[in-house]
């Protein structure tokens, strides 16, 4: 199967989703490796980890499309990609989504925020006019080539219009073609059970750090989510959020053994080479180098 028909088959059969946000090879590798059967991007980690600025809206089209080509093809496992607004008006989503689909992955999250956007727990956002999102979902159904491609409808509705206008936006966004629904920033299970109810078409709700509490969405135990009727989850802040922690860490360290002079073995704070060979797939590469080419044992 390829990804998009992995990821259908996953809504289909799975009671409840859990998908860890990505933004490079590592991390992509690490989340196949642990046992999850999907990962999304985090379009605010990529653009932080490429670009090393916010989530403003400053990563273009191309840049986020090669970069999850890349991720995509690196792993077995369906990858959702987070394509922002969509790069501009319905016929700008028309080839985003395009791209995004030759690029290799099972479905885009397509949001209703204005130009240029922001990360969707910052506050200064704004939402374009429910009309103009009902054109880019269009858009997104007419530019995909193969109907399994996920359409994820992202709307940030709540913090502007509140949760009337993001229960109309749900509404809406599932009558005009979306095949799941993204209510971002949700601060209640109210509002939860509110959407879930409107949309009538699977959930995905962004869990954040998902091990770590934050001032917007709360933590609420995968049970009550799944009993709510959420049918996924994204954890977009968790890995890095985990990899900074970590090199923080390990950056400290490398300061005191600058100011002693002496050297240290911290095997509690990095894993072996074998650990990254293994992970990247070097033992694959090598056999594959030695079926196929006159390289010296």
């Amino acid at each position: 199967m390829n990804s998009p028909r992995k990821f259908r088959e996953l809504l289909k059969n799975e009671a409840f989703i859990v998908s860890p946000g990505v933004y490079d090879g590592y991390s992509i590798r690490l989340v196949e490796a642990a046992g999850f059967k999907t990962a999304c991007t985090s379009g605010a980690a990529i653009s932080n980890a490429l670009l090393g600025i916010a989530d403003i809206g400053v990563m273009g089209l191309t840049e986020n499309v090669n970069h999850c080509r890349n991720l995509a093809r690196s792993v077995s496992i369906p990858l959702t990609a987070d394509a922002d607004n969509g790069y501009g008006n319905p016929v700008n989503v028309f080839h985003t989504v395009r791209m995004f689909e030759e690029a290799g992955v099972a479905g885009v999250n397509l949001e209703d925020q204005v130009s240029p956007k922001r990360c969707g727990h910052m506050p200064g956002k704004d939402v374009v006019s429910q009309a103009e999102m009902l054109k880019k979902i269009e858009a997104a159904c007419l530019a995909r080539r193969d109907d399994d491609f996920v359409i994820i409808a992202r709307t940030d509705a709540l913090a502007i219009e509140g949760i009337e206008g993001a229960v109309r936006r749900a509404k809406a966004y599932a009558a005009a073609g979306a095949d799941m629904l993204f209510p971002d920033a949700v601060r209640t299970e109210d509002d939860i059970k509110r959407i879930v109810d409107a949309a009538g078409i699977p959930v995905t709700v962004n869990m954040g750090f998902g091990i770590r509490s934050r001032p917007t969405t709360p933590l609420i135990p995968l049970p009550r989510l799944k009993a709510l009727g959420v049918k996924r989850i994204s954890l977009p802040r968790m890995l890095p959020a985990a990899a900074i922690h970590a090199m923080q860490h390990a950056l400290q360290a490398m300061r005191g053994v600058m100011e002693s002079g002496e050297p240290v073995d911290r095997p509690d704070l990095l894993v072996g080479i074998e650990d990254i060979m293994k992970l990247m797939g070097y033992e694959e590469m090598r056999a594959l180098e030695k079926r196929l080419t006159t390289l010296a044992e």
